[in-house]
């Protein structure tokens, strides 16, 4: 190119067009052609430039070092003349982004001519002067729209998708599709409630070539029908949607938008055109064009908006996210513990399935919160159990009816020392002993012994009679705990120790089966030997289960033995879920006011609170989802200092079909006291089978009838159940719907007992005569009459079969004739128990 066509060019392309022709001519003449391939360095950052360099043909980028953000410059751009000039080294690094043609001035010729021609050095000052201007310009209005964007603005994401499973690694690879689309496009992400929808909004934004952008929130909830904040008014006032400029705008609930305002915003998205406000002075105003990227969050699919989306995205709830839950709880608390500076704490298995097992209706935003709460309670423990975590109040929550509010008295009275200590220690544990040596000293048959009636004719029966009524409240006063507690705290008196930690995952992994093997073995042996019958056989039974108690009572802290082993427990946790009282406490007012949890932990007195050695079993009110592991000892009702814990009055056995967790153990142990009831009348089995005494009377044969006839129940509830669900295959487990029978049990059970309650616990006081060698002439006695006692047996039958009928229709939720092989099964047990019983 000749010279002249150089300062041609010059003056038509670049910023010398305000310099004279002979300052041109005099740079035009030193510029020589270089070709630069793509890729390469022109200018270094913190360099000496050696040469002016003007861009003729290709395309350079150059990047800002304190921002990164990186500008296009195209031909006619001019390189490194105020550098040169002011002998500065170069602040921003110049690369070709394709093959380029460059002309270039060396550094000693362009500092020649501006020795020589003193209006290169006025025309740099003049550039300088107008830079200073428009970066002045610029810096008001970054500040005007800062302060305008501020509230809305969104700084960083919250947190990535956690999670391996198939539904976080679509979620994944939907938001890096939205995140790397050039066309800017609109965007709709929906779901429910609590996912963190504008946290994936920000997964987009960030992830984008538009990061370093502002991206701004807006509630849909919150906009004028006239769309003012968002449009802006002509003239007058810049809406948002001007003030973010090639930003990214999240429309939030979009479901929320005013019917005004909805056409608007679908003319945007169809268009990419708004049109501002009108005012007096211009009654029409132009359509600008929209240069934000739109993001639409909403909770259910506007099929109107979405249709002018590119790209739709469905969130799913963390209730189908099952695999997700442990990594998101491991996640939350990695979070919270390095905010904290302490340790993660690890979960027990029994956690984990605990949180699996719920729905979340919150979703993440509970899940969070949810951990949080864990990690509060739990202090600074190195494990986390399924006792600290609380869940939202379900349907099982309907239906209640507080005694203690009803009744004043009875709250004073369940807080007091008598209730249960008192009685415990006072009453309860002389009686027991009492007892205990009176069946191995005093005489060895029922008749005679005043202490096998109370066990066999009335403990039995009351106890039975009592579960649907105050649940498992024997265990507030039972005396193997009262001797398990007594020896606990001496001996720590005498060898101050640590007591062990409860092994919680063996536990209740294997803890239901030890106490259904154990039950089993009594059963067998009060069959075989006749423990009924024989005192000192009787005491020795009582001895072995206060053993249990003591020793595991040595051993761990609390009444491990209680909650896990103990055979008579395992049985008054069962039948304790059909009663029409339970305890719980208010999860709302636990979760918001309580920060010590001294009722599940023990602590000193605070406020209304007693000071108390916390739950002997380690439950929390709040957590109770049955009533299996409530003792009614009520601890908690005295720990407490916020009258949270409530007494409730109930359906009876609403919690099968509402909040109760079936388990294996349990629905064994179900069906053993089932066969427990046929087993107390093997002889007349026998005889209906036409099996000789031999069957009885030798020991090896008596054992194999007696557990044949223990396993047979629970056998043809199973192959019962196979049939339902070959006929049904969508029906709930075996294992939920055995609790269907559990009614029968307990009427089966009371039945039986019933006889000898009736007939012999009216000979009480002949009998305690006896016991000490005394005559019983001219005692009180009574015996009810034999028809009285078959109408009450068979009304017991009869009300366990309807209630067994109804709640297993409440637990399977299903037609009648859905459940009809169950239900033939449970007519034929209440048949059979009919002719052995009444």
């Amino acid at each position: 190119m000749e010279t002249s066509d150089k300062q041609r060019w010059l003056l038509e392309n670049t910023l010398f067009n305000g310099l004279s022709e002979r300052a041109i001519a005099a740079i035009a003449t030193g510029l020589s052609e270089v070709t630069v391939p793509s890729g390469q360095v022109l200018s270094d950052l913190d360099s000496l430039p050696n040469a002016l360099l003007i861009l003729v043909h290709g395309e350079l980028d150059r990047q800002q070092p304190m921002t990164g953000q990186c500008d296009r410059l195209l031909p006619g751009s001019v390189l490194n003349l105020r550098e040169i000039l002011l002998q500065q080294p170069v602040t921003q690094q110049v690369t070709t982004a394709t093959d380029v043609l460059v002309w270039q001035l060396s550094a000693e010729q362009l500092q020649a001519i501006a020795t020589e021609l003193n209006e290169l050095d006025r025309y740099l000052s003049a550039q300088l002067a107008a830079e200073l201007d428009a970066v002045t310009a610029q810096l008001r209005f970054e500040q005007a729209r800062l302060r305008e964007l501020q509230p809305y603005v969104i700084p960083k994401t919250k947190r990535g998708i956690v999670g391996s499973s198939r539904y976080a690694q679509r979620l994944r690879q939907e938001i890096r599709q939205a995140s790397i689309r050039n066309d800017r496009q609109p965007v709709l992400i929906f779901g429910e409630p609590g996912l963190g929808k504008d946290n994936i909004a920000a997964l987009i934004h960030f992830g984008s070539r538009d990061r370093r952008e502002p991206l701004i929130k807006i509630n849909c909830n919150t906009l004028q029908p006239n769309g003012a904040e968002l449009f802006g008014r002509i003239n007058e006032r810049r809406g948002l949607l001007d003030w973010v400029g090639k930003g990214t705008v999240l429309l939030n609930n979009v479901q929320d938008l005013p019917t005004d305002l909805r056409s608007r915003v679908i003319e945007l998205l169809a268009t990419g055109y708004y049109r501002p406000l009108p005012t007096l002075q211009v009654p029409e105003p132009e359509p600008q064009a929209c240069l934000a990227r739109l993001i639409l969050v909403a909770e259910t699919n506007p099929t109107d908006l979405a249709r002018h989306c590119v790209q739709t995205i469905k969130v799913p709830p963390l209730r189908i996210r099952k695999a997700d839950i442990v990594a998101s709880v491991k996640y939350f608390l990695s979070r919270f513990c390095q905010t904290r500076r302490q340790p993660r704490p690890k979960l027990t298995p029994e956690a984990e399935r605990q949180l699996q097992n719920y729905d979340y209706p919150g979703n993440i935003t509970e899940l969070e919160s949810l951990v949080e709460r864990a990690l509060v309670q739990s202090g600074q423990a190195a494990v986390l159990t399924e006792d600290v975590f609380w869940f939202a109040s379900t349907k099982g929550d309907r239906f209640r009816w507080n005694l203690l509010n009803a009744y004043p008295r009875l709250r004073q009275l369940l807080r007091s020392d008598w209730w249960p200590t008192r009685i415990n220690y006072g009453l309860i544990l002389g009686v027991y002993t009492a007892v205990v040596a009176l069946l191995f000293w005093g005489p060895q048959t029922r008749a005679e012994n005043v202490g096998l009636t109370l066990f066999w004719a009335g403990w039995w029966p009351l106890i039975l009679l009592a579960f649907p009524f105050v649940g498992r409240l024997w265990c507030a006063y039972c005396p193997f705990m009262i001797y398990g507690e007594l020896v606990q705290w001496v001996s720590l008196k005498l060898w101050p120790r640590s007591l062990l930690p409860w092994p919680r995952a063996a536990a209740e992994r294997w803890g239901g089966w030890f106490l259904f093997g154990l039950f089993a073995l009594i059963l067998l042996w009060e069959e075989l030997w006749h423990l009924e019958d024989v005192a000192w056989l009787s005491a020795c039974l009582l001895l072995l289960i206060t053993a249990g108690a003591v020793t595991f009572s040595l051993l761990f802290e609390r009444r491990f033995w209680c909650r896990y082993l103990c055979p008579i427990g395992g049985m008054n946790g069962l039948f304790a879920k059909l009663a029409v009282i339970e305890l719980r406490a208010k999860r709302g007012v636990c979760s918001a006011t309580c920060n010590t949890y001294q009722c599940y932990k023990g602590g000193p007195a605070k406020g209304e609170g007693q000071e108390t050695m916390g739950c002997p079993v380690y439950s929390h009110p709040a957590q109770l989802v049955d009533n299996r592991n409530c003792v009614l000892c009520m601890t908690c009702l005295k720990a407490c200092p916020h009258r949270s814990v409530e007494l409730n009055l109930r359906p009876p056995a609403i919690e099968l079909w509402t909040t109760h967790v079936a388990t294996r153990s349990e629905a064994a142990l179900l069906f053993l006291l089932l066969g427990a009831v046929f087993l107390h009348h093997l002889p007349q089995i026998a005889q209906v089978l036409g099996l000789g005494d031999r069957w009885l009377t030798s020991l090896g044969l008596h054992a194999i009838l007696a557990t044949a006839v223990l396993g047979t129940p629970g056998l043809l509830a199973f192959f019962s159940d196979r049939i339902l669900h070959a006929w049904q295959p969508r029906l709930k487990s075996f294992t939920e719907l055995a609790y269907g029978y559990l009614p029968l049990v307990l009427a089966a059970s009371l039945a039986h007992y019933l006889w000898m309650g009736l007939t012999e616990l009216g000979q009480v006081l002949p009998r305690t005569a006896l016991s000490f060698g005394w005559s019983p002439t001219n005692l009180l006695q009574y015996s009810a009459d034999p028809a009285v006692i078959a109408f009450l047996q068979a009304s017991s039958l009869i009300l366990g079969l309807v209630t067994t009928l109804l709640v297993t229709q409440k637990i399977a939720r299903q037609p009648w004739r859905s459940l009809l092989p169950q239900h033939s099964l449970a007519v034929g047990f209440t048949s059979l128990l009919w002719q052995l019983i009444v």
